[in-house]
């Protein structure tokens, strides 16, 4: 499945290159790990092999699921749902969380356009906007990789849907 210099996306920190698979005793049992290097971080971090699935990390994503999320973005008739239900930001924020620490791309994005309409109708407390700031980071990150751009470049393309 995933092996030396695969590029991966660990959920809410962003993309990292498998560096290498080590082996460390952890209560006297030996487990191998995979040796994450963020690419825009300077931030190492071990994963069990066999705990990759649970923990989130997974592969990027296709050119084609990029797309898919560009498209939906720059679909201005789907706007905001949950706004109309008045819900406050503390419940938003804990169910944004969640698909956050979900590494799912496609839920970020909705969290990013969910934002970015909220700010068209009022500012952003500072929570939203540290969280706008963050999934607009980690969306750009993988566009940025997957479609071979530069960071910036990418940032552009989600801003000019809003």
């Amino acid at each position: 499945m995933l092996s030396v210099n695969d590029k991966v996306v660990y959920p809410g920190y962003g993309v990292a290159r498998i560096i290498r698979v080590i082996e460390r005793n952890v209560g006297g049992l030996p487990i191998c790990f995979f040796e994450l290097d963020f690419l825009s971080k300077d931030m190492t971090v071990l994963v069990p092999v066999d705990k990759v699935i649970s923990v989130g990390v997974r592969p990027l994503c296709t050119k084609s699921r990029i797309d898919d999320i560009l498209q939906m973005l720059s679909d201005s008739r789907i706007g905001i749902k949950r706004e109309s239900k008045s819900s406050n930001w503390n419940k938003r924020s804990k169910d944004y969380q969640t698909k956050l620490c979900s590494g799912n791309l496609f839920e970020i994005s909705k969290i990013y356009r969910d934002l970015k309409f909220i700010s068209q109708k009022k500012e952003l407390s500072f929570g939203e906007k540290s969280l706008l700031q963050r999934t607009e980071g980690l969306l750009a990150e993988e566009i940025s990789v997957v479609n071979e751009l530069k960071e910036d470049k990418a940032i552009e393309t989600l801003r000019s849907f809003f």
